[in-house]
């Protein structure tokens, strides 16, 4: 009789090894804090709005926005898992993606707010010729504006010094005449008219209607391995955005805890942005895709179905469309 149980308990021990070992792993899933990586400007007021609202998108998950002087330091966190996501340039995602790291763009940072800013004495795009433009960074849709720009004047860069310069140093940089003009996101371009250093040429929807420029990425396996919070986060993300560009006291402290701004440029800045429709659709990434390949920023850019993942979305707008329907 005693031989017959030792199979039996042996299978009752290997089974409680089993249970806890599947708790412990449970238990290992649960993520406590989410890292969304940002640089201070205008354009990822949508992940400022959720830090402010955590607890009614995110229950006892922690938001911990983790902020970046630069798109390098930013885009090394995010490759190598530091953090887990970020609003951040979508051409720098792109370029990671194609090079392998398993990013996923689930939503735009903005829409519209890239003004090109040129000097009080240039009245056309021919008056930069021979002169120095700036941009943040060459894989960016300012670069990609400021060529559709010096078209618009049967120019391109080869008739100019096109330079990469750290937006916050742009209007200065303007207003001594190291450069001539420049094309960044907000609210650098909204600084550079509000102290009278620079004027608008053109807006970007002028140039390129439809462009994108900053995105919501996330790592795939948090997507993959948290879904539920993922979706939490992209439902936060979207619902709180829309509070982001509401011309309201309340609106303007949130935005100015983020950035160091000063009233007048964060009122005109918000004049130029919009944070209503945030989908990434097919039709503008194709135009961004083969603007990358023509200017010879990338050679294989991800395709649409590769790098961008609408369900997120999808569930959050419809979730935000319910809610504002309730009564």
């Amino acid at each position: 009789m005693k031989r017959h149980k030792k199979p039996t308990v042996f299978l009752l021990i290997v089974s409680l090894i089993f249970l806890s070992a599947c708790g412990t792993d449970s238990h290992a899933k649960q993520k406590t804090t989410l890292k969304i990586g940002y640089l201070p400007i205008t354009h990822a007021a949508p992940v400022y709005f959720e830090k402010e609202m955590t607890k009614e998108y995110l229950g006892n998950v922690e938001l911990e926005l983790v902020k970046f002087g630069t798109w390098i330091d930013l885009m090394d966190a995010l490759n190598t898992g530091r953090i887990d996501g970020a609003s951040v340039l979508i051409e720098l995602a792109m370029k990671s993606r194609e090079k392998g790291i398993d990013l996923k763009a689930v939503a735009l940072g903005h829409k519209d707010g890239n003004a090109a800013i040129v000097s009080p004495e240039v009245d056309q795009v021919e008056d930069l010729a021979g002169t120095s433009v700036a941009i943040p960074h060459t894989l960016s849709s300012h670069n990609i504006l400021m060529a559709r720009m010096l078209e618009q004047g049967g120019m391109s860069y080869d008739d100019v010094h096109m330079v990469e310069m750290p937006p916050p140093e742009m209007p200065s940089a303007l207003a001594t005449g190291q450069i001539s003009s420049y094309v960044v996101a907000e609210p650098f371009g909204a600084l550079g008219v509000t102290l009278d250093q620079g004027k608008v040429l053109y807006q970007s929807e002028d140039l390129w209607p439809g462009s994108l420029c900053c995105a919501l990425v996330l790592r795939n396996e948090l997507v993959q391995n948290h879904p539920e919070l993922s979706q939490q986060f992209v439902n936060g993300y979207i619902a709180t955005g829309k509070k982001a560009g509401k011309v309201h006291d309340h609106t303007h402290f949130v935005h100015k805890k983020y950035l160091d701004v000063n009233e007048e440029t964060l009122e005109l800045s918000l004049e130029w942005i919009s944070y209503d429709d945030l989908r990434i659709r097919k039709e503008d990434y194709a135009i961004l895709r083969e603007s990358l390949i023509d200017m010879g920023l990338s050679d294989d850019p991800p395709s649409y179905e590769e790098f961008v993942s609408n369900s997120l979305i999808d569930e959050a707008i419809d979730s935000y469309e319910k809610q504002s329907d309730t009564p």
